[in-house]
């Protein structure tokens, strides 16, 4: 049997709808269970998302509070009303990119059409609904957990995959076999994509932060993960053992074990040397020695694309 398990965005929704209604009912509003269903809508995945949710709702909810007043005076308040207001207030919506609060300000159309009458007071009461509906969801949506823990977690493995990988590349080229089947590079790109998602919310989360340094980081990750999709068939090719491919297999551990943040400078004088010895050596006598040494070369492009990126 599936465990129901209860999610802090849905706590939130729960807490927050709760609230609205509450105040709302304090206040002694007419419509008070409409600032719960305001709220409802107005919960989001991160505080980016939640502000840019209140502010298109509101602005709609406003604007259709305002035109459907206007035009069920003048058109009456008839089923067939709803019909023209909607046929000429969805595309007022869109064109101001506020279609996100269609529904929402639909809520309070509902209630000018159920009033039947144009008074100040309504008018106030409306607002205090949308006020209390859209600021209740904002409070309440501002806070958001933590998630540094998961994404250092994500950091880890992230980079623990990659020296796997190049640890398998490097015993190819040195041994001239291997077992490894690849599946870290699969999970690599994988475990990318989920970094990814979650550095962008925290970028959303932390709306004060000029840089993000997650997203930065798994940016580069992503760079190294497409250098070494295109290392693989180079190296795959390679049929035979040679002793320029056990230099490249040498170097290639030295960069997997490599700590973040280290200097990368000795490894761009020991790269340079592997090419000048590479340079010395005699021409390729036959054409399947000539393909190996052109996916070494190929290798060693790469590998040096990939130390910009460290």
């Amino acid at each position: 049997m599936t465990k129901m398990k209860i999610g802090f965005r849905t706590l939130k929704t729960a807490v927050g709808v709760s609230i609205s209604i509450l105040l709302a009912q304090l206040l002694q509003l007419e419509y008070y269970s409409a600032a719960g269903i305001l709220t409802l809508l107005c919960i989001q995945k991160s505080r980016k998302q939640s502000t840019q949710a209140v502010v298109s709702r509101l602005f709609a909810c406003l604007s259709g509070l305002l035109f459907s007043s206007l035009l069920f005076a003048i058109i009456g308040y008839h089923p067939y009303s709803f019909l023209v207001y909607l046929l000429l207030f969805i595309p007022f919506c869109v064109r101001f990119r506020m279609q996100e609060g269609i529904a929402s300000s639909s809520v309070i159309v509902m209630h000018v059409y159920m009033h039947r009458g144009i008074e100040p007071a309504f008018f106030l009461n409306e607002f205090l609904v949308i006020v209390i509906g859209l600021g209740v969801a904002l409070l309440v949506n501002w806070y958001m957990p933590s998630i540094d823990k998961e994404l250092n977690r994500r950091k880890e493995e992230v980079d623990r995959l990659i020296s796997v990988i190049l640890k398998e590349m490097a015993a190819y080229l040195k041994e001239g076999y291997t077992l490894w089947d690849g599946k870290e590079l699969l999970q690599l790109g994988d475990e990318l994509q989920q970094a990814k998602r979650l550095a962008v919310l925290d970028a959303e989360n932390n709306l004060l932060r000029k840089t993000n340094s997650y997203e930065s980081y798994f940016d580069t990750k992503r760079q190294q993960y497409e250098i070494l999709e295109r290392m693989l068939p180079y190296i795959s090719r390679i049929s035979v053992k040679m002793d320029q491919g056990i230099r490249i297999g040498d170097f290639i551990l030295e960069v997997s074990s490599l700590k973040p943040g280290s200097s990368t400078a000795h490894l761009r004088e020991t790269l340079r040397a592997i090419r000048e010895y590479h340079k010395l050596l005699p021409l390729p006598e036959t054409r399947h020695e000539f393909e190996n040494r052109a996916s070494l070369y190929a290798v060693a492009n790469e590998l040096e694309r990939f130390i910009h990126t460290m």
